[in-house]
């Protein structure tokens, strides 16, 4: 689905698969018993432009599922400025990031909530507490830019659709 191949595989003794698309390479091991809802395997990809292997990604989800799918197993995030987030069917979190850079500092309170937000929700799976605390930086920022609030309402919506909540508010 997201355009990766085997490039090796062994069942004994201890499950093991490594996977490679272009220049990335990916590595899982299984644990018996394992539960994806229950996983705490994390990886990190840097790409110089995370929104060109987004649209791959999403492309490939949309050919499989119908639609880019934002809850459950797997997912995947939109794309934002510091990247997305890709859940596998085996519960891996996949983030892809901008190489490497100085962050740009924080110009106001809506940019800092927006950031504490994406990481809760994507780091801690805490998406009430991110939806809370954007909505509160919402309604009081009113120095932010045009392209700041839509960056943060687009994660609002998407905070909503996530916890089923979308049509609701």
């Amino acid at each position: 689905m997201l355009g990766f191949t085997v490039t090796y595989r062994q069942y004994r003794p201890n499950a093991y698969v490594s996977v490679r698309r272009e220049d990335i390479n990916l590595h899982f091991f299984g644990i018996p018993g394992y539960e994806p809802e229950r996983s705490y395997s994390s990886c990190l990809i840097q790409v110089d432009d995370p929104r060109e292997l987004y649209e791959v990604f999403a492309s490939g989800m949309r050919t499989v599922y119908g639609k880019v799918l934002v809850a459950g197993i797997p997912r995947m995030t939109r794309p934002r400025r510091d990247g997305f987030l890709v859940v596998d069917p085996g519960g891996n979190w996949i983030r892809v990031v901008p190489a490497v850079r100085e962050r740009e500092p924080a110009r106001n309170g809506l940019t800092r909530a927006l950031r504490n937000a994406v990481t809760l929700a994507g780091s801690h799976g805490a998406e009430r507490q991110a939806l809370k605390i954007l909505e509160g930086a919402l309604a009081r920022e009113v120095h932010a830019s045009e392209e700041e609030r839509a960056s943060a309402l687009e994660f609002r919506d998407e905070l909503l659709e996530r916890l089923g909540l979308h049509g609701l508010r």
